[in-house]
């Protein structure tokens, strides 16, 4: 008998063939394609096709080869499907009904490519929980990047967290551990980047390099800096907010001012080693962010430091649990306006515009009086 299935609004302008995939994966494109010319697939009662749309509220007519489907592909061992990174549910530092923020380990990717079978984006299915649909990406971090990563639950959250990213309501705070410090305590790092020719267009391959901002291929690019601590002249912990989003911008943007990240071989050479205790690991961690949500307010979330940081941070005496925030706030951020300057006891009062005229007119009159 055929089954009746309402869509949700978690799957709200999908195309049919992604909905089939998202909820029946163990029908192949060919039945779909079958059962579809056929009409034995409806919505709402009419003849739809692959490309066709749903909307919230509808419903699907599915025959008895949609509801018994099963996959030809053998099941894959409990084992596998562990990966050595732990579960991404040990990673959650907050989520509900509309987002996930994970703390993403150094070394785990977030998404696929050349030669990458383990990644963030291949295991979103575990976080599924009470909704029908995974978790969608909004945003992505460097292999060897740990920290803050924000996932949609819902396709009106990627959408609204999306729009936020792209008009710039957000401010992401990355800690890194420079090799050499900058000449500058504070700035702003203002270099055009694009990918450099004779690498892979993947994963660890890609490499990019600061250009002028008319060269083909250019995408502008823009990063507040702020160092928090130094030890020595030998290294510097750094804050860094980047405005725009390009890849390895924060990396990039460091090396250029002489200063790389311990451990990023690809920007800073033998120069970005560590000595001693501290580790030739990339030393850069997405710490915290802000950004509006897609139901209203704020969120803002802090991730700790991964442990070879932690133990860096130790070794060279900084203070992983320092709360400051080194960057001028934005407007979201101003929590009223700054008082009007008082004027020193010994500076002259100024009259105000209207009682200007007021003397003014008083003066007048009184001359014509005396008229």
């Amino acid at each position: 008998m055929p089954e009746i299935r309402t869509i949700h609004a978690e799957d709200d302008g999908i195309r049919i063939d992604r909905w089939f995939k998202r909820h029946y994966p163990a029908v192949t494109h060919g039945l779909l394609e079958k059962l579809l010319r056929k009409g034995e697939i409806r919505l709402d009662g009419g003849r739809v096709k692959s490309a066709d749309r749903v909307a919230s509220g509808q419903a699907m007519k599915l025959p008895p080869q949609v509801i018994h489907a099963k996959s030809d592909a053998p099941e894959k061992p409990k084992a596998e499907q562990q990966k050595p990174m732990g579960s991404l549910q040990d990673r959650i530092l907050y989520m509900d009904k509309h987002v996930i923020v994970l703390d993403k380990p150094a070394g785990l990717a977030t998404q696929g490519g050349s030669g990458l079978t383990k990644h963030v984006d291949g295991m979103l299915d575990s976080l599924m929980y009470e909704k029908t649909v995974r978790p969608k990406l909004v945003h992505r971090l460097d292999r060897d990047t740990s920290g803050v990563l924000l996932l949609a639950r819902t396709t009106l959250a990627a959408s609204g967290l999306s729009q936020a990213l792209a008009h710039r309501d957000a401010s992401k705070v990355y800690w890194a551990l420079t090799r050499g410090v900058p000449k500058q305590a504070r700035g702003v790092v203002k270099a055009a980047l694009a990918k450099e020719g004779g690498h892979g267009p993947h994963g660890r391959d890609e490499r990019m390099t600061t250009v002028d901002e008319d060269e083909e291929g250019a995408k502008f690019a823009l990063t507040e800096y702020a160092v928090v601590a130094t030890a020595g002249t030998e290294f510097a912990w750094v804050a860094a907010r980047p405005i725009t989003g390009r890849t390895h911008q924060i990396r990039v943007h460091l090396a250029s001012l002489g200063t790389p990240i311990v451990g990023d071989f690809k920007y800073g050479g033998a120069e970005s080693r560590g000595r001693g205790d501290i580790a030739d690991k990339l030393h850069l961690h997405a710490r915290q962010i802000d950004i509006a949500r897609p139901d209203g307010g704020r969120l803002n979330v802090t991730a700790p430091l991964p442990p070879h940081m932690e133990k860096t941070w130790s070794t060279l005496g900084f203070n992983p649990d320092d709360g400051r925030n080194p960057f001028l706030a934005k407007k979201h951020e101003l929590k009223k306006a700054p008082p009007k300057p008082v004027p020193h006891r010994d500076e002259p009062k100024r009259a105000k515009p209207m009682q200007k005229a007021k003397r003014k007119a008083t003066a007048t009159g009184q001359k014509r009086r005396s008229k």
